[in-house]
């Protein structure tokens, strides 16, 4: 466990962006779903 003392920027911003990606497409998936049950056909 001694690379986790050792903090690298880089790593730290690929999360950033990894999380920001995984939230951005997450609300995609929401908007699509909550689309299709508000304009599904009667």
């Amino acid at each position: 466990m001694a690379q986790d003392d050792r903090k690298d920027p880089h790593d730290e911003r690929q999360m950033w962006w990894w999380l920001a990606y995984f939230l951005f497409g997450i609300h995609i998936v929401a908007f699509v779903m909550i689309y299709a049950v508000t304009h599904a056909p009667k």
